[in-house]
Order: structure tokens, then C-alpha cells, then sequence
């Protein structure tokens, strides 16, 4: 059983849209988040980053960047940037990246349901990521930026969803990074009932991506419930906002490696080395075709690594992922990278910037890169259903939800 509640969202005004919708707070740095915000006091940047309107070189953890943050959210309801929704509503939310479109539901999900491993993590977090969230979530009163969910995909929601899309949408913008975004509302109530209907027969969600801002809603809600005298469980702070899309249309791209030094091995070595695990083959491309196959960008040429039969597990969902193969054949025993979370000679460049970029980094003095092939929601959603914890830096989403389209206030 999967609980979804409409709520009564705050959004800009239909001619704001663009000017408010930001990138994420994660995907980018204080320095990035000043130039994409500059000269635009309707970014929403102003409140995931709110350290960009302090002076530089301020601590982005410091007591007055949470207040800031929660100052901005203030303002841009006061000065009906943002307007309150009259009803508690759904949402369909659409993206647009070339010829890929995917379209999930903004609504709330429940926090007990996680507890109970009703919504399903593959990441571990870390405590100084949720801690910062936290502060967020607890300054602002509000979920300012939704967490990614997916479910296993079901056609009767598929056409409900495919219904409302045909009508004209609340927002449709195109962002600078050539991605469209578009929103519709759902207001009609016998609508709303038959999507909770239907997601109550889901057995499972999926966090695809935002384990800290998940994180983070959950401490909120453990400290309110912990603070409250007698608690219902329909208390506002045991939900939170989230965009729940069917598996079948999302996009994983390829999460790739680049490794800094051979840890002290001679180029004839290190090859000789990876031989032993791996069929080493001459690349027609960069990019691998295949799940057990990657790209090894070495000494200015690309060559094929194909895993051997019985260097790993294929009945165990996590070490046969490509990333735990590469991982358990090579990082670990031949570059001595034992953990890939906080070794400083491994760096990490998700799929969206593409394999010139990691020519370009072993060009620039890195001794070599892997490209590879991405992981797939099944094996996602496999590893999830087993309790077990993915490899760090094993999945890149895209496109990226824009912030700011659709806020939730905590209202009690």
C-alpha cells in the first residue's frame, strides 16, 4: 500500500514560472548558485542556497544562512511570488529532454511508510548532508524541494495521467539547459480519489534520487511526533512532498569513474593486471553497449573490458551491478581504492557531460578513466527489495526536477 495526499501547494504565478524554477540545491556550488541567481530576486536559489545572499566566504552551515533561507520562503509568499493553492491538489508533472518525456504525481507521502520500508532506499546518507537539510526543512517550516520516488509502473494510472496531460497546462517552460518542464493541476475530487485509490494498491516506492532530502523529512517528523503529546499519525509533519513517476519512463545515464594515479603500477603492469579479471579489446565506441562490458580510457586510446565469467556473483543483485564489478575487479585490488565514498584518487562524472569529458580528464593528467553502462531500474528496484545498499555513485537521473514550481508548507 502506497498512501498519496493531495495538499495545498504554494507556486509561482504562471508568468514567474520561469524566472522562479531553479536547478537543485545538490547539483551545483555557492559560486554557481551566485551566477545562476544573479540579477533574479525570483530564483528559487534564494532559498535552497540561501548562503548566496550573505557575504562570501560565510560558512553555508552558519546560524544566518538557515534564517536567510527561511526569511526568502517568507518573502516570496508575502510578496505573492508565491501564491497558496485554495485546495489540496495532485499534480502531474512533466519533463521534456530531447525525445525522452517522463510525467510522475507531486503529492505527499506518508514518513511512517518509510520508517516501515514502504518506501525503499538504495543509498546510504550522510549524517553532515542530513543534518544540513534538516535545518532547512525545520527553519522553513516546509518542504522547499521535492524528493524523486518511482513505483513499478501501472496502466491504469498511466491513463489517468495521460487524461490530464491532454488538457492546458498550469506551467510550460522551457529552462536554459534545453529541458522542458510542464504542470498540470488536479482539482476535480472523484480524479483525485481514483489516483489514491489506485497508488494504495502499489506495494512498494522507490527513492530514485534525494535520500537526504528524505532524510531529512523523516527527522522533522520524528522530532514533531517525539514533541507532540498525543499523536494521531495525521498530523501535516508525517508526509512530505514528493514526484512519484512510473519506472518504465525514466532515464539512469551512465555514472563514470576517472582514477587519478596507477597506485604505483607501470602502465605494462596495470594492464597485465587487468587482463587477469577482464577481455581487453580495441573500442569502436567509448561507451559500452552492455550490462559487464565498460570503457577503459587509457594512455590516449579507448578500449573495451568485458568482465570474465565467474569474476563475480550473478545471482547476488548488488555485487553482479557493474559498478560492484568494477569495483571488486579492479578499483579495489589493482588501484587500491577499497572505499570509492572517501578516496580523494577516484572522482566521479555523471553521464550528462559525456565521454569527452573524461578524454578530457586523463588528458589533463588523470591516469585513466572507465565509462559505464548505465544501471537499470530493475536492478535498482531488485536491490531495494532485498534491504541491501547500492555502491556510491551508482545511479545519475535526468533529467533534474526544477525547485520552486511546486512548495509544500507544513500547516498545523
Amino acid at each position: 500500500m502506497s498512501q498519496l495526499k493531495p495538499f495545498r501547494a504554494f507556486r509561482p504565478k504562471a508568468e514567474l514560472a520561469g524566472q522562479v524554477a531553479s536547478v537543485p540545491y545538490d547539483v551545483i556550488n555557492t559560486q554557481e548558485a551566485r551566477a545562476l541567481a544573479a540579477g533574479n530576486a525570483s530564483s528559487f536559489l534564494h532559498v535552497g542556497r540561501p548562503e548566496i545572499d550573505q557575504p562570501e566566504g560565510m560558512d553555508e552551515h552558519d546560524d544566518q544562512v538557515y534564517a536567510k533561507g527561511a526569511e526568502n520562503l517568507k518573502r516570496f509568499i508575502a510578496e505573492g511570488t508565491l501564491y497558496h493553492e485554495d485546495k489540496p491538489c495532485l499534480y502531474v508533472y512533466q519533463q521534456q529532454m530531447g525525445d525522452h518525456q517522463q510525467a510522475g504525481i507531486v503529492a505527499l507521502c506518508s514518513a511512517r511508510e518509510y520508517e516501515n520500508d514502504l518506501i525503499k532506499k538504495h543509498e546510504y546518507t550522510r549524517k553532515d548532508k542530513e543534518d544540513d537539510r534538516t535545518r532547512h526543512v525545520t527553519e522553513q517550516g516546509a518542504n522547499a524541494e521535492p524528493v524523486f520516488l518511482t513505483y513499478r509502473a501501472v496502466p491504469y494510472i498511466d491513463r489517468v495521467v495521460d487524461i490530464v496531460r491532454k488538457g492546458q497546462p498550469d506551467y510550460d517552460i522551457v529552462t536554459p539547459d534545453g529541458i522542458g518542464h510542464a504542470v498540470w493541476t488536479i482539482r476535480d475530487e472523484v480524479v483525485i480519489g481514483e489516483l489514491v485509490t489506485f497508488f494504495n494498491g502499489v506495494p512498494a516506492l522507490y527513492i530514485a534520487d534525494g535520500h537526504h532530502r528524505t532524510a531529512a523529512a523523516i527527522r522533522y517528523a520524528q522530532a514533531r511526533r517525539a514533541a507532540t503529546a498525543e499523536p494521531t499519525g495525521e498530523e501535516p509533519f508525517e508526509t512530505f512532498m514528493a514526484v512519484v513517476f512510473p519506472h518504465n519512463q525514466l532515464k539512469i545515464m551512465d555514472y563514470n569513474r576517472v582514477v587519478k594515479d596507477l597506485n604505483g603500477l607501470t602502465p605494462e603492469q596495470f594492464l597485465t593486471q587487468v587482463g587477469e579479471q577482464f577481455d581487453i579489446a580495441p573500442a569502436a565506441q567509448p561507451q559500452p553497449e552492455k550490462v559487464g562490458s565498460f570503457g577503459m580510457f587509457f594512455q590516449g586510446n579507448w578500449r573495451r573490458l568485458t568482465a570474465k565469467l565467474g569474476s563475480f556473483p550473478t545471482s547476488d543483485p548488488v555485487k553482479s551491478l557493474d559498478v560492484s564489478i568494477l569495483q571488486d575487479n579492479l578499483l579495489a585490488p589493482i588501484l587500491g581504492i577499497q572505499d570509492p565514498r572517501t578516496d580523494t584518487r577516484i572522482d566521479f562524472v555523471g553521464g550528462i557531460r559525456g565521454m569527452a569529458e573524461l578524454e578530457k580528464r586523463v588528458n589533463d593528467g588523470a591516469a585513466v578513466a572507465f565509462a559505464m553502462f548505465p544501471t537499470g531500474l530493475v536492478q535498482l528496484m531488485a536491490v531495494a527489495d532485498t534491504g541491501q545498499i547500492m555502491p556510491p555513485k551508482s545511479t545519475w537521473f535526468e533529467p533534474k526536477l526544477r525547485s520552486g514550481l511546486l512548495v509544500r508548507v507544513y500547516e498545523d
